[in-house]
């Protein structure tokens, strides 16, 4: 029976999955990504009877997990759907990853019946062994809440979970007993909220230090890394920027999250291997905000940032710092607003370290494509508003180093750094994002790794512009160790002919080019595509952007010490 007060249904009798489907929608979802088995088919049955929601099928769960990335990535949040076991331990890597990287992905894993659950029955996707905590502990270090859904405690598990992923930015898992997504609970009819909330004593002692720190600071500056962009605050720093009158960096794990047509945008933060300008401010303000920093060895160039602790303001998710004095229970947007409310404007901008990045002029000839003359051409075929996906390796290195316009969304992994992660992200995010033009960068290597989702793009007929750079195998690890050794060669595909095995009857466009002259034909014909448009590079070896070919020798003698020189 449902509940009233004052003449208001506030309860009703609905089904485990018809609760769980809305709400996901409700927050954001249109779209839901993962690989049907046979104990979420009844679930995935409630999904494609849920308006304004779509099943996205992909071609293996690892690809799902890395589609769902991308898609949380570019809209806010994102829903994955395996089976038990065999389905979810495929995708692990990925929720990882996302996990890594701060990422709002719901992972809901069919599980076998609640009745042989209960009774330890031997099952199949199981160890045999009757136990069926394992699925959960497995989750347990790569989310930040789990639960297993019964029909006594799915209302409040459902909403604890998703509020966790919401607030927290971090994958949340919830496993569904195949038999009781169509059971009947009594649900809330009310929306969920997801409040944020900050200690306002907390938040009112941290803006006091906060703005008297600031205001005996001579030069103050800003670091960025991706939590601003993941919590929503972008356009907020760089307002606090431009009042603060201070250049403001990003680490390589945010590129392109403060608008790099900015005065107050100054460059990539890479500790000693960062542009001399931007090593120079960042490294010497008197005062230096700090948003969501974390100095990792693949984008501090092995921890060697050079920070003083005691000229730092960190702002993290939930807690900040005026060193020595931590805050805690106080979010990062509440802390933003309370320094735009408490700061006086200045305007101590320093100009000598802004540069005007100036399109180059390049020869188009018959001779090989470089890297340095593809990344180049490429500054000048980006366009505002474009979302670019740019895999480890060559790829990265190459965007991180090119100016983007405004409104540029860059998709990459640089953190967890799975090799094959952008393609199915990319394709993640189109389905987020399809009135936005997506630029694919992946090296051959890590093309093999996820290739099949290529299919997936043209069964949704997407219209992606794919750059396949060939240069023969794993070269960013040939630049660390092993320049010729067998473990880094991999098979030569013909790379440019897949789309016609994928395509079925989907239209598109693919080519292979060894020379400028042809890629300038090729991209004079790609920027007027309507259709997904495959591009393979073919490049030397050995051939990198300049900042990858120096940090290899860095990631060798930190990995391997003393005995680099030996190995090498």
């Amino acid at each position: 029976m449902s509940d009233c007060i004052r003449g208001e249904q506030t309860t009703r009798e609905e089904t485990i999955g018809s609760f769980l489907l809305p709400r996901l929608h409700e927050i954001g979802l249109h779209h839901v990504f993962g690989v049907a088995g046979d104990f979420n088919l009844e679930f995935l049955d409630q999904l494609e009877e849920t308006d304004g929601l779509d099943w996205i099928g992909c071609c293996n769960e690892l690809n799902a997990s890395y589609a769902a990335d991308g898609y949380a990535r570019t809209s806010g949040v994102a829903a994955l759907v395996t089976t038990y076991g065999v389905g979810e331990l495929s995708a692990l890597c990925g929720v990882a990853g996302s996990y890594a990287e701060h990422v709002a992905v719901i992972h809901i894993a069919g599980a076998p019946p609640l009745g042989k659950i209960e009774e330890h029955a031997i099952m199949h996707h199981t160890m045999g062994d009757g136990q069926y905590g394992n699925m959960l502990a497995a989750a347990q270090p790569f989310s930040v809440a789990q639960a297993r859904i019964e029909p006594s405690n799915a209302v409040t598990e459902i909403d604890r979970c998703l509020r966790a992923c919401l607030l927290q930015k971090r994958p949340v898992y919830l496993q569904l007993p195949s038999d009781i997504a169509y059971v009947t609970i009594t649900a809330p009819v009310a929306p969920l909220t997801v409040t944020i909330g900050s200690d306002m004593a907390m938040l009112r002692d941290f803006s006091h230090a906060a703005a008297m720190k600031i205001q005996a600071a001579a030069t103050v500056a800003i670091l960025v890394d991706a939590d601003v962009d993941r919590f929503g605050q972008t356009a907020k720093v760089l307002e606090l920027a431009q009042r603060l009158g201070a250049s403001a960096a990003v680490m390589g794990t945010a590129k392109a999250v403060v608008d790099e047509t900015s005065p107050n945008y100054l460059g990539v933060y890479a500790g000693a291997h960062s542009q001399a300008k931007v090593r120079k401010v960042i490294e010497n303000a008197d005062c230096l905000l700090l948003f969501g920093v974390r100095f990792a060895d693949s984008t501090s160039g092995s921890f060697s940032q050079n920070v003083i602790p005691d000229r730092t303001i960190t702002i993290d998710a939930w807690r900040s710092t005026v060193y020595p004095e931590n805050f805690e229970g106080i979010a990062m947007q509440d802390v933003i607003g309370a320094l735009l409310r408490s700061v006086d404007p200045r305007k101590t901008l320093n100009t000598d370290a802004k540069h005007v990045e100036m399109s180059p002029t390049l020869s188009v000839n018959d001779s090989g494509v470089s890297q340095k003359w593809f990344w180049q051409r490429i500054q000048v075929f980006l366009r505002a508003g474009d979302v670019v996906a740019a895999e480890n390796g060559t790829s990265l290195s190459g965007i991180t180093g090119t100016p983007m316009p405004t409104g540029v969304t860059v998709l990459s992994q640089a953190l967890w750094g799975s090799i094959g992660y952008s393609l199915p992200a990319c394709f993640g995010s189109m389905m987020a994002a399809p009135d936005r033009r997506h630029l694919l960068f992946i090296g051959d290597g890590s093309f093999q790794l996820t290739a099949q989702e290529l299919s997936s793009i043209l069964r949704h007929r997407l219209k992606p512009i794919i750059f396949l750079i060939n240069n023969d195998g794993y070269t960013i690890e040939r630049l660390i160790l092993g320049e010729r050794a067998s473990y880094n060669d991999i098979q030569l595909w013909n790379y440019s002919h897949l789309c016609s095995v994928f395509a079925g009857d989907t239209p598109f466009e693919s080519c292979r080019v060894i020379s400028t002259r042809d890629l300038e034909q090729a991209l004079n014909r790609a920027a007027d595509s309507d259709h997904c448009f495959f591009i393979e590079v073919i490049m030397p070896r050995m051939d990198a952007p300049e900042a990858l070919r120096t940090l290899g020798p860095v990631y060798a003698q930190q990995d391997y010490g003393k005995s680099w020189e030996r190995l090498r």
